[in-house]
């Protein structure tokens, strides 16, 4: 499900599950996170996530549905798989950059939304999708999508679950840059290069700057209580199990609010 190279100080990772479009299942995730701890030890001074090419044209469809619980349970709490990959490539200590050829869904949007730099080409788009399966979305990751693209511009995404296209992504301030098919690579390696002659103490030191600064907000235990409350709320509804239903039943499901 991954591949791994190394050139010079750069590490790549490959999603390479095209069978189930590259959906961040644990077992993936888990390769992901085993590789991000490989070239640390390494000390591979960036890091670039992409996926292999495949019919589909998806570079990942998201959470793993099937592996989503049923059982009243938190669908997406702290110790899931894909938020400990999400904090893996935050307190990586070089920077990880996403190079973007397709669609990205639902939990890999997250996962470029916690990329340091994201790189597309002109057929990147890329969609945040609970609401289309009636997930009550984590604060944490919500504040991803705000700290990259301002609260109007998050809502929209989230309220709407569509797709925004290549040009859309980088207005808003998703993608860095937007480059033609046949130079993506050659693109984001230039760039992984150039940053890896660079110092690599500064640069770390740099980006956990970065990572506190951006989560110095401190909420109380009030308010971080009513939020957990309000999650729970959903992902104890019918709603909820009806979304999950209708995914695997592969039908639009039909939500009533309960």
């Amino acid at each position: 499900m991954i591949k791994t190279e190394k050139r010079n100080k750069t590490g790549i990772v490959s999603l390479n599950h095209p069978e189930k479009l590259n959906a961040l299942s644990q077992e993936m995730v888990h390769g992901l996170v085993a590789s991000l701890e490989s070239f640390k030890e390494d000390k591979m001074r960036v890091i670039i996530i992409r996926a292999e090419p495949n019919k589909s044209n998806v570079w990942s469809a998201g959470h793993y549905i099937p592996e989503l619980p049923e059982n009243n349970q938190d669908p997406l709490g702290f110790n899931d798989p894909l938020e400990v990959l999400l904090r893996a490539i935050q307190r990586y200590p070089g920077p990880v950059i996403t190079q973007i050829h397709g669609s990205v869904w639902g939990g890999a949007c997250d996962l470029i939304m916690t990329s340091d730099i994201s790189i597309g080409d002109t057929t990147t788009t890329l969609a945040i999708t609970p609401a289309k399966l009636g997930v009550p979305y984590n604060a944490s990751g919500i504040c991803h999508f705000i700290a990259r693209l301002g609260i109007n511009q998050a809502k929209e995404m989230f309220f709407t679950a569509r797709p925004i296209d290549a040009v859309l992504a980088e207005r808003w301030g998703v993608i860095n840059h937007i480059v033609e098919e046949d130079q993506l690579e050659a693109y984001t390696m230039e760039m992984a290069e150039h940053i890896a002659t660079l110092s690599p103490l500064a640069i770390s030191v740099i980006k956990e700057q970065f990572r506190i600064l951006s989560n110095s907000q401190a909420l109380s235990a009030d308010v971080f209580e009513k939020i957990e409350g309000l999650r729970t709320m959903v992902w104890e509804s019918n709603d909820y199990h009806e979304g999950i239903k209708a995914f695997r039943e592969k039908r639009k499901p039909e939500f009533k609010g309960e």
